[in-house]
């Protein structure tokens, strides 16, 4: 391996301000707008009846402002719109998670797209696949935000129909009303047929199509801005056919950036990098490696001593210690906090890093990507699209 500098270019930069400006917010935000007890409006939203959020999967503040021209719509709102953070890891599922539940990562426990089960020394997907012995409810076990709105307010949430048996919902946005549609437009029909028919409203609307495109083609590509295209257009529908007393949000749980073929690199082709290392997890921008119990303290600091020569220029490294100090993962519980990688290796340069001894080679023809902390991934606009009238 090549010996570089060992620091990188860039700081650190600050954890996710939790408690203030990010996902973990919003809902309990909107639920106390509402009236529902126990919560705070710590996000400063208006009064209304109603209120509806849309998630954009893919949708980061930079790309909103660079791909404007795709969305008049979006863009004549963004004058006077807020800035959010992401979740950390930059991920759907720990993102997803942090909006359900109100709680940051280290506390719901769902810390990256792949995550270790400490029971059972296994590396779980959060996304999808997650073993028939593993209880989402278990796994995430805090009450979400629409278990305890739905008591006081009609809470539903309008998403994909292959959702609303999955694992992730099940863990992190269970309760109330599952309305499935397949299509955006659908799903944008449903929201208008639901909003009225009950006096206090708390809904959920799900938006994955801009995220696919970004994966596939890149948030650079032209197939990306088509979807931003129809996204403007479903958007400025909506809030256009609103019932009396609705706040319309839009946000969204990452941003992205694209990676060039040459930089998405497999470092299971570096075995001194995995010295010790049981298990790895995380995503491509945030790779997470669990060293074997009876790796020792040397082998775990010469392994990151490595990772740092190969990788540090382009990559913050820190160790699971590191991270929680740092905040990254906000309050975390002991037992989630088992989950989080020893050594973390997180991408500020445009790269992403595999493990192709257990990733198919498709996983490299990925284009889109996020997970750390960069600001293009990790800062997501919230929209007022209509306010209560």
């Amino acid at each position: 391996m090549a010996e570089t500098a060992r620091t990188n270019a860039q700081p650190l930069p600050a954890a996710p301000p939790y408690g203030s400006a990010t996902l973990a917010e919003l809902l309990p935000s909107a639920a106390a707008v509402l009236g529902v007890p126990g919560f705070e409006n710590s996000l400063g939203l208006p009064a209304a009846r109603r209120i509806c959020v849309v998630m954009v999967d893919g949708l980061g503040k930079s790309l909103l402002k660079s791909r404007g021209g795709h969305a008049p719509f979006l863009r004549s709102m963004s004058a006077g719109s807020r800035t959010l953070s992401a979740a950390f890891p930059t991920t759907t599922a720990a993102s997803i998670a942090s909006l359900g539940t109100g709680l940051p990562p280290g506390r719901h426990g769902i810390v990256g797209y792949d995550a270790l089960d400490p029971q059972g020394r296994r590396v779980v997907n959060m996304l999808g696949g997650w073993p028939e012995d593993l209880d989402p409810r278990a796994w995430q076990p805090h009450p979400t935000v629409f278990e305890r709105a739905q008591e006081h307010v009609h809470v539903a949430t309008v998403s994909l129909p292959q959702f609303e048996g999955s694992s992730l919902t099940a863990a992190a946005l269970r309760g109330g009303e599952f309305v499935g549609a397949q299509t955006p437009q659908a799903r944008v029909r449903a929201a208008q047929e639901i909003l009225p028919r009950h006096g206090k409203v708390l809904m959920y609307l799900y938006w994955n199509e801009l995220d696919k495109a970004g994966h596939r083609y890149g948030a650079g590509s032209r197939e990306w801005g088509e979807q931003l295209e129809e996204l403007d257009a479903a958007m400025r529908t909506l809030a256009g056919r609103l019932p009396a007393g609705t706040l319309l949000l839009l946000t969204a749980d990452h941003g992205m950036v694209d990676v060039a073929p040459r930089q998405r690199i497999d470092y299971s082709t570096y075995p001194d990098l995995l010295e010790g290392v049981e298990l790895t997890a995380g995503e491509p921008r945030a790779v997470q490696l669990h060293f074997a119990p009876d790796a020792g303290a040397e082998v775990r600091a010469r392994v990151a001593e490595r990772w740092k020569a190969e990788f540090g220029t382009r990559a913050w490294i820190l160790t699971r210690d590191e991270a929680v100090a740092h905040g990254l993962f906000g309050r975390t519980d002991a037992a989630m906090e088992a989950r989080i990688g020893d050594l973390l290796v997180l991408a500020s340069a445009e790269i992403a890093l595999y493990d192709g001894r257990r990733v198919s080679a498709q996983a490299f023809e990925m284009v889109g990507q996020h997970g750390s902390m960069t600001r293009a991934e990790r800062e997501v606009p919230l929209l007022t699209l209509a306010l209560p009238r």
